[in-house]
């Protein structure tokens, strides 16, 4: 009886995938489906309880001798043993002079109001959501008044703002992401713009059926890059109170790096052009001659995704490795010459910034490319540092790690972080936590009956 339970349980999802391949004119129910049926295998996992901190036995135990792989075949000789990244995406050098690592949430706060008051050209913000609390409300009471000052001093060019959010998650509650940006909207339409990314993944019968916050499992916008004129905040952190106060993330702070401040803005725009704009009465259109992301066809809107945003890429990769060119391997005094006449005193390059682009819905997989590519060729005596709030390794990536004879250090959250995070994000299942949302509840409901006509 017990063996056949087991079969029955592996079966259950090889005949769920067979039913997506009878609905080829269903795209949004197959979605559903597909979404179902990973659903079923988490909860699977769950029950043989497996979690994050399973994941680190492998990794813990004895090492398996391994034949060491041959150094990286794309790495060509250069000046670092990462210029082969280069070929796939730009690569900027920079002086370590102009990197600053921030410490605190509260820094990362301090200097973004900062940066917004003496931005003279352009601010572009990109992240998953605004939040709605009074400290949210002070950034935008700063690009508020930055917007002002630009609009009376009759500048010819003027600032100009670029919000780049998830439509789904900006969209979450009656108060949200847009509505606390309206108000700049209504009073400096001419300045600012607000792009909503919508995942072409969420459209038809399944974005009827999934409720609110849940229908944000299905894709998102999850950019996070602030730009101030020329220079530029990397970081994994939102706009939101917590990210403000005590929610640790990381934050690199690029000063005056021009090429990468054009880079990003570039991308954000490219991003904004596919997404949807939120206009002064809280509605939203698609940009003219763009295929709407969830009504259109959305293997057009996919290509045409794609290629707007791999524009940005090649033309920045190639205008870099002319750069590159021209810097590393120009036996001309003149062009040193010209340079220094110009006015660029900038210090030679001694760190080097490859922005690592990942978008699956549009065919782009950068970022899964080179960490792939990273993994694989770690020699012994490399050290590898793994940071994550949730560390959920996939396991092609595990396979990686335990295939290597790199040295790892792992920093993730502790259980109880783990678990706030979660409730964070409120998308939780009832099968995680024993007090499950009303929202919760509703959904079980609404897939319990689907599940059971198909098992």
């Amino acid at each position: 009886m017990a063996a056949a339970a087991a079969a029955a349980a592996a079966a259950g999802p090889v005949f769920w995938r067979r039913l997506l391949g009878l609905l080829p004119g269903r795209p949004g129910l197959a979605a559903l489906l597909e979404r179902l049926s990973d659903r079923l295998g988490r909860n699977r996992d769950r029950r043989r309880r497996r979690s994050p901190w399973l994941l680190l036995t492998p990794l813990l135990s004895p090492a398996v001798p391994q034949v060491t792989s041959p150094p990286c075949s794309l790495c060509p000789e250069g000046v670092h043993r990462f210029q082969w990244i280069r070929n796939l995406v730009p690569e900027f050098g920079v002086s370590s002079s102009h990197v600053r690592v921030l410490s605190s949430p509260a820094e990362f706060f301090e200097l973004m109001k900062g940066q917004i008051k003496i931005a003279r050209q352009r601010v572009v913000m990109a992240s998953l959501y605004l939040g709605t609390g009074p400290l949210e409300q002070e950034l935008v009471d700063c690009l508020e008044s930055a917007l002002e000052k630009s609009l009376q001093a009759k500048s010819p060019s003027g600032l100009k703002v670029s919000i780049l959010l998830d439509f789904t998650r900006g969209s979450r509650g009656r108060k949200n992401s847009r509505t606390m940006l309206l108000p700049l909207l209504q009073r400096f339409p001419e300045q600012i713009r607000v792009s909503l990314f919508h995942t072409p993944d969420l459209r038809g019968l399944l974005r009827l059926l999934i409720p609110e916050r849940f229908n944000e499992t299905i894709g998102l916008q999850h950019i996070k890059v602030y730009l101030f004129d020329n220079s530029v905040i990397l970081s994994g952190a939102n706009l939101s109170d917590s990210y403000f106060t005590n929610r640790q993330d990381r934050y690199v702070f690029l000063q005056d790096c021009p090429e990468i401040a054009d880079f990003f803005t570039e991308l954000v725009d490219a991003v904004g052009d596919v997404s949807l704009q939120l206009q002064g009465d809280d509605t939203v259109q698609v940009v003219e001659g763009m295929v709407h992301p969830y009504r259109g066809d959305r293997a057009a809107y996919c290509r045409a995704a794609n290629k707007r945003v791999m524009d940005v890429i090649n033309s920045a990769r190639t205008r870099q490795q002319m750069l590159h060119t021209q810097t590393f391997h120009s036996d001309s005094l003149l062009a040193q010459e010209d340079t220094a006449v110009a006015g660029d005193q900038r210090p030679a390059p001694d760190t080097w910034i490859y922005p690592l682009i990942q978008m699956k819905p549009f065919e782009i997989q950068i970022d899964e490319i080179v960490t792939e590519t990273l993994l694989t060729e770690a020699e012994r005596g490399t050290t590898v540092y793994l940071t994550t709030g949730y560390f959920n390794l996939t396991q092609a990536y595990m396979d990686l790690v335990l295939g290597t004879r790199a040295e790892y250090q792992i920093l993730l959250a502790s259980p109880e972080e783990q678990e706030q995070l979660y409730l964070r994000s409120g998308v939780v299942s009832s099968a995680t936590f024993e007090q499950p949302s009303r929202q919760v509840k509703l959904w079980v409901k609404m897939v319990t009956p689907l599940i059971k006509n198909f098992f």
